[in-house]
This record gives structure tokens, C-alpha cells and sequence, in this order.
């Protein structure tokens, strides 16, 4: 049994995110979350400590999938209005003013993947949006058709697999992940 709940816990989101060497600077999933200058000026451990901060805060960075106890996965789910990059995107647009989630990343382990992780994941992510008062969650998949994602440019997720979880395309956008037209889609909560 797959079960999704906020990421409050700085152990498990080391589990998805630590370095094998401390000081490597990686992206912890900060990029889409602090403003170019901040994230550029974080460094190794600094980073961590940043991810430690938001893990302590009442809203979590976003939710953590766990199977059988082990944590197998991640979606960044926050108010957009928090998230740097997309309050202030030119290339993704604001459809209108509700205050929406964003729902920007996931993130399944290796060993872990095709196995009905990444719908509970978004699942997951939209019920804790849902609890915690937003009236829509926004996500920005790639629209690949039948085209192959980079893997390391899947963490925007896929148009189907948004569809899938009863999102709806709500506006075209002019970024890219690997070189594919992103979309913004929308699942409206009640």
C-alpha cells in the first residue's frame, strides 16, 4: 500500500534528494522554489539547511510517497504565490487571480518506478492542497504526444498523466522541458 502524506520530515526528503558528498550542490527541489539569485548563491549544505527550514514550517514543501514503511517518492506542491519562479513566470501564465497550488515536480526512486507511485503521488499532493484550503492545484507537464521525455527532464510530469488524475489543459505556456511545449493544466477542488 502506497500512502502520501506532507513532507515534514528532513530524513525522508534526504532520502529522495542527499548527495552522497554533502557539500555537492544539488537541486533538492529548490530551483523552481527560491528566486534565481538565492538559489544560485546556495551552496552544498546550505541547501540542505534551506530544505530543513521548509520541512519545519506548518505548510510542508510538498508530500513524500512511502511504501511499506521506505520513502519512494516525492511531488513539490506549494501556493504558487510562494514559489518564485512561477509567481513571477513571463513564460507561464496566470489565468486568473485564484490562489492557486502549483504542483511542479515528482519524483519516483529507482527500483520503484511503473508501479502506481506517480497518480498516488499526485493524488496525494492535490488532497493535501485540497486540506489545506486551496481552491485549484496547477501543474505544468510537458504536452509530448507519443514523444519520448529526457528523464531528467520527466520531473515536470506528462500531459496523459495529468489527465489521468482528472486535471484539464487550461492554457498554453511558451516554456519548454527538453526541447517539448509545456502545458498549464488545471483540477479545480470543491
Amino acid at each position: 500500500m502506497i500512502e502520501v502524506k506532507p513532507a515534514s520530515d528532513f530524513d525522508d526528503m534526504a532520502t529522495m534528494f542527499a548527495p552522497k558528498k554533502p557539500e555537492s550542490s544539488v537541486c533538492w527541489c529548490l530551483s523552481w522554489r527560491l528566486g534565481s539569485k538565492e538559489n544560485r548563491e546556495l551552496k552544498g549544505t546550505e541547501r540542505a539547511n534551506k530544505v530543513r527550514q521548509l520541512c519545519a514550517r506548518e505548510v510542508a514543501p510538498g508530500v513524500l510517497a512511502h511504501r511499506d514503511g521506505e520513502v519512494v517518492g516525492w511531488a513539490g506542491i506549494a501556493p504558487r504565490a510562494e514559489l518564485h519562479p512561477f509567481a513571477n513566470s513571463r513564460k507561464i501564465p496566470h489565468i486568473d487571480d485564484l490562489p492557486v497550488w502549483s504542483l511542479w515536480c515528482i519524483r519516483v526512486r529507482p527500483g520503484f518506478r511503473k508501479q502506481g507511485i506517480t497518480g498516488a503521488l499526485i493524488e496525494g499532493a492535490v488532497e493535501y492542497a485540497r486540506a489545506s484550503g486551496a481552491p485549484a492545484v496547477e501543474s505544468y507537464p510537458a504536452d509530448n504526444a507519443d514523444q519520448r521525455v529526457d528523464l531528467t527532464m520527466a520531473f515536470v510530469g506528462t500531459r496523459s498523466m495529468f489527465e489521468r488524475a482528472g486535471f484539464t489543459k487550461a492554457a498554453d505556456t511558451d516554456s519548454v522541458s527538453g526541447g517539448i511545449p509545456r502545458i498549464l493544466m488545471r483540477r479545480m477542488l470543491d
